[in-house]
């Protein structure tokens, strides 16, 4: 079966020829070393280098290169060292994540090579933010994003390659579609005809390819290339079949051993073999010599690998590894003049300043530019910062979300609107497994801020209300701060907009426009992390944060009218948490109230009452109270909405620890 009608030369066919044996002779050794048990798990490429190889060998240094399991040849193509790489697929210390994470699961920025999580499709949004990382500094340079072909029906697919399309993104997608997602066959999986024919309802390019010709993959990729350079993204489908299981342990008996005989005659490396004896380019023998030569390349890397040092358990340092160090001083801007500022205008004074002393910062979400938002945070951005900096969205709050960890990998300060707070379900993924996590297995600090509208008392119904703080205060390597004050508002987010980390940023709707007072025009950095005494008291203290702040401050002077000192602590940060401040206000008045705005059952506060129970117990004059909204959505009539919320009940809370 002939593989080109092209002439190629001697040389280039035993490049290749190299390229391809080399990620299937290491996999066909590390099958014989999970037999041995000395490893413990394995996704096996082989009948498939081809596609990994010909993209990566069709490449370029800068262009960024996003494989899955299945792409050990990207990795070697690359010139990855093998030595650190073994170790990674060991699950040593000297691999990538030194043991936090298994396989490929993992990136190396200096070879321009961003792994995948478990999670499908969900690295593709990233390759979008990465293309346009390069696009906005006019780099010629592409990023190729691959995927399997269960991984097309997730929504992070149709969201990524909507996204290159409309932002005309120098970007390949490339599906391995070897004819099964684990054990399911593509006839179960879509009813077109071929998966590059989705790339015409996105208005992209799409390319149906023989993905075991790597003269084919080679000068499909190189087309490809071209056109993503020209703001043309591309899809490309290359028909392959893994000759092995999903990963070893599935096996593969699903498959009709007819399939195996068929693709058997396919094979890339076999074919190549046979095109490079055809044309006389090398014997049979020669290519023997070859392929001992590959086997001693990589032989002293591995036995050095297995030999290598487990990673060794050390609190301090696993903690370390969660955060990325906070800036230590940003210059003051304070000048002692004071105007008066809304919530909404502290916000929106603090993102001005952050763009106008930055040009890294950009933001994205739906309607921000010419529209200025639905609250109108982002008005007149546009005018002033340009399309480039200040960017509306499709509706996609996972497609955005992944596309802000790209541009920060690339140095960007991406900020990113949601609409509402409780549309950022639809993003969780991308925040919880894919952001939250990557400092802490591999990555380089990024700096995202999420900026998320939340609360009630607005009328606005159980899908436009909800406080969905607490979702996140459980993942490491998030931040979550709510500000309760103007003040706070304007600085929290200005040090939130400083982080390296990702922080999640939630404002308060109905603050907006009804909180408001004299504060400075400037905003200033502070670390975030620290709570603050909002009032001093001595008979109690009320614990709270966000709009909390102001139900606490309101019924504090009307007790104060009935000689009752109350403290209240201000968060101002669910996470991370300021043990030290919870633990002196404790100290000091022996009784505790805790207020949220959220839901009773399993909210951030219960957190904080199992800190003070475990930590604070001797000091407690009474049980530590909660006053939260109730147990059921949050219901749309202003009536309805006001029973339902905490600081209905708050006065009967208060009255109830006062006389224990």
């Amino acid at each position: 079966m002939a593989i080109t009608d092209k002439k190629i030369s001697a040389e280039t066919a035993l490049y290749l020829y190299k390229n391809l044996l080399l990620p299937r002779r290491i996999e066909e050794r590390m099958l014989m070393l999970l037999r041995q048990n000395k490893i413990s798990k394995w996704f096996s490429g082989i009948g498939q280098e081809a596609v990994g190889v010909g993209v990566s060998l069709s490449s370029e240094p800068e262009d960024y290169i996003l494989p899955m399991h299945r792409n050990l040849g990207v990795f070697t193509s690359r010139d990855v060292p093998l030595y650190p790489l073994f170790c990674q697929l060991f699950g040593k210390a000297d691999g990538f994540t030194q043991g936090r994470d298994r396989s490929f699961h993992f990136g190396i920025p200096e070879h321009k090579i961003i792994g995948m999580i478990s999670h499908l499709a969900a690295m593709m949004p990233v390759a979008d933010g990465l293309a346009l990382a390069m696009k906005l500094r006019n780099e010629k340079a592409v990023a190729f994003s691959f995927c399997g072909d269960g991984a097309t029906s997730e929504g992070d697919f149709h969201e990524a390659l909507n996204l290159a399309a409309v932002w005309n993104l120098p970007v390949v997608f490339i599906i391995e579609n070897n004819g099964y997602g684990l054990s399911t066959p593509t006839s179960e999986q879509y009813a077109c005809e071929h998966l590059s024919d989705r790339a015409k309802g996105y208005g992209m390019h799409g390319f149906h390819i023989d993905g075991n010709n790597i003269f084919e993959v080679i000068e499909t990729v190189g087309k490809a290339r071209e056109l993503a350079l020209k703001g043309e993204p591309v899809l490309i489908e290359a028909k392959t079949f893994r000759m092995r299981g999903h990963e070893e342990a599935s096996g593969t008996h699903y498959v009709p051993d007819i399939l195996f005989e068929n693709w058997a005659d396919k094979d890339p490396i076999h074919r190549l073999e046979k095109y490079i004896q055809d044309e006389e380019i090398a014997t049979e023998s020669e290519l023997e010599t070859i392929t001992r030569e590959i086997d001693r390349s990589f032989k002293q890397d591995l036995e050095d690998a297995l030999n290598a040092e487990d990673p060794v358990f050390d609190e301090h340092i696993e903690y370390q590894r969660v955060y990325a160090p906070q800036p230590k001083e940003i210059p003051s801007h304070k000048d002692g003049v004071t105007y008066e500022h809304r919530f909404v205008d502290a916000i929106q004074a603090s993102l001005r300043q952050a763009f106008e002393e930055d040009n890294k910062f950009l933001i994205m979400g739906q309607d921000v530019a010419e529209y200025g938002g639905v609250f109108k945070i982002t008005e007149g951005f546009l005018e002033q910062f340009g399309k480039d900096r200040i960017r509306n969205t499709p509706i996609i709050e996972s497609g955005v979300l992944g596309a802000a960890m790209g541009l920060a990998l690339e140095g960007f300060k991406p900020v990113v609107e949601m609409q509402f707070a409780d549309f950022i379900s639809c993003g969780f993924n991308q925040i919880v497994n894919n952001i939250a996590k990557s400092q802490y297995r591999w990555a380089p600090p990024l700096n995202i801020t999420i900026r998320a509208p939340h609360g009630g008392g607005v009328g606005a119904g159980p899908f436009h209300s909800q406080s969905v703080e607490g979702w996140f205060m459980q993942i490491p390597g998030l931040k979550v701060v709510v500000p309760g004050t103007v003040e706070d508002a304007m600085d929290l987010l200005y040090s939130s907009l400083h982080d390296p980390n990702p922080v999640l940023f939630f404002e308060h709707k109905k603050l907006y426009r009804s909180l408001k007072t004299h504060i400075p025009d400037k905003a200033n950095y502070e670390p975030l992390g620290k709570a603050k005494l909002r009032r001093e008291g001595t008979d109690a203290t009320i614990i709270t944060y966000g709009m909390g702040v102001q139900w606490a401050l309101q019924i504090a002077d009307e007790y104060e009218q009935k000689d009752i000192s109350l403290e209240i602590l201000d968060l101002r940060t669910l996470l991370p948490l300021d043990k030290e401040a919870i633990r002196k206000t404790v100290q000091k008045t022996g009784k505790v109230l805790l207020l949220q705005e959220p839901s009773l059952t399993l909210g951030p506060l219960s957190e904080i009452s199992a800190i003070i129970s475990e930590e604070c117990f001797e000091w407690l004059d009474a049980p530590v109270m909660r006053c939260a909204s109730l147990d059921t959505p949050i219901p749309h009539d202003k009536n309805l909405e006001h029973g339902f919320m905490a600081d209905s009940n708050l006065e009967m809370k208060l009255n109830a620890l006062l006389r224990y």
